[in-house]
């Protein structure tokens, strides 16, 4: 992460802390105007998460329910919400969201591809005592964002919602007054950005509502977008631009000390406009998205060249150069693409030179030499560590892996200079 990003998250996370102690000092014993004794504390109570509850005491809160029966319970006559009805794009992420439940409640969600991601996160909280002996309220929901960046726009949407809200108050306290809220910040990386990076962010960055207005309209959108300056690349400017969304959480009684949680959403966005070598002129990807390169040693139309990967990665012993211990990257360890024409040149001549060496001159035969890791990675024949591997194959095999299968995969996951990716073998 960045120097200018970690002073962002650090001012922010000051701001919370600033803002709880501002919150505890109100909690406190204030004197009184003539010296006598302190008034009596006004907030007694606090918000904290229910995995640090013991489970015995959480057997005095054994009924929480959704909070449209519990408005009902109270008096308020309303209908009951019918289930967000997302479009069906969206629906179709979840869905599939909803099965990578591990990935999916982590801070950066689940990375579907560089252009989905979506974070499922469930939320128990307590209302309880600051001392710990009474707890008089809980509070159950679901936080989902839907991510959507874009192949030709320098565009990323996020669809935010609270859903699934349950609830459970006794003692006098009333949940139709608790409150959750969101909180989006926007920080960008100088370090992996080019010159004068910019970003529009959404006119409304945050939501902070009565759990009715959430329960009765649960979702709301924010549009990230990054102004060009129309094509730059071919003067090396290719308009990137790192971003990072992060999304603070909190939840609040009028009778309690809220209950916040910064960074508890994360996402990480670039903006570029590099123009044909990606593809689409510009556009938008999620780059913790893992990029690979799948081939298969039964398909007919690269499987030497599957082949030949395959015993690099798994069985060096087998490849030239020969040498104990030698190791090559690509399936644990990612390759970084190469667009500098002069390096990947000097790749491939290392590599021909080689192949040369082990099995003499080859022309005519109708083979060519392949070399791993590829010549367009940073990681090629010529990095100077002799982790790579040559081999003579059919030129059919070597031409459909390199100019179709492996620019394929650059272009349609927008794969810049020095991005990583891995190549997957299967069998």
């Amino acid at each position: 992460m960045s120097q200018r990003l970690q002073l962002t998250r650090q001012w922010k996370r000051g701001a919370v802390t600033a803002c709880a102690l501002t919150l505890l000092a109100a909690t406190g014993a204030a004197a009184a105007p003539d010296g006598g004794p302190a008034a009596p504390k006004q907030k007694r109570y606090e918000w904290v998460d229910a995995s640090t509850v013991p489970a015995e005491e959480l057997s005095d809160l054994p009924k929480p329910v959704p909070f449209s029966q519990y408005q009902r319970s109270r008096g308020k006559n309303t209908a009951s919400r019918p289930s967000p009805n997302p479009k069906s794009a969206d629906e179709a992420l979840r869905k599939e969201c909803a099965k990578h439940e591990k990935e999916a409640k982590t801070v950066k969600g689940w990375v579907k591809s560089r252009w989905q991601s979506c974070q499922k996160r469930p939320y128990d909280l307590v209302l309880r005592s600051l001392d710990g002996t009474r707890d008089i309220g809980r509070l159950k929901f679901d936080v989902w964002i839907l991510g959507r960046a874009h192949d030709g726009s320098r565009r990323a949407d996020y669809t935010a919602s609270v859903e699934d809200i349950i609830v459970q108050a006794v003692h006098g306290e009333d949940a139709k007054k608790w409150r959750i809220g969101q909180s989006f910040d926007l920080g960008i990386d100088l370090n992996d950005s080019d010159p004068d990076p910019k970003v529009t962010e959404p006119g409304v960055i945050r939501r902070d509502e009565l759990l009715g207005v959430w329960d009765k309209t649960p979702s709301w959108q924010l549009t990230y977008t990054s102004p060009d300056k129309g094509p730059q690349y071919d003067k090396g400017n290719r308009q990137r631009v790192a971003a990072m969304l992060f999304m603070d959480l909190n939840a609040g009684s009028p009778n309690a000390l809220p209950y916040s949680l910064a960074g508890s959403y994360r996402s990480l966005a670039r903006f570029d406009y590099a123009g044909p070598a990606v593809g689409k002129h510009m556009g938008t990807v999620f780059t913790e998205a893992r990029v690979a390169l799948r081939l298969s040693m039964k398909d007919p139309a690269v499987n030497e060249s599957a082949l030949h990967i395959y015993d690099a990665q798994n069985r060096p012993e087998r490849t030239f150069p020969s040498w104990l211990g030698k190791s090559v990257p690509g399936a644990k360890e990612p390759l970084h693409r190469l667009m500098d024409k002069g390096k990947r040149d000097l790749n491939r001549k290392k590599a021909i030179r080689a192949c040369t060496e082990v099995w003499g001159s080859y022309s005519g035969s109708g083979l060519d030499c392949d070399e791993y890791p590829f010549a367009s990675t940073k990681e090629g024949a010529n990095a100077g560590n002799n982790k790579f591997s040559v081999r003579l194959l059919s030129s059919d095999d070597n031409q459909t892996v390199g100019t179709k299968r492996l620019n394929g995969m650059y272009q349609a996951n927008r794969v810049l200079d020095g991005d990583p990716f891995y190549v997957t073998i299967v069998s």
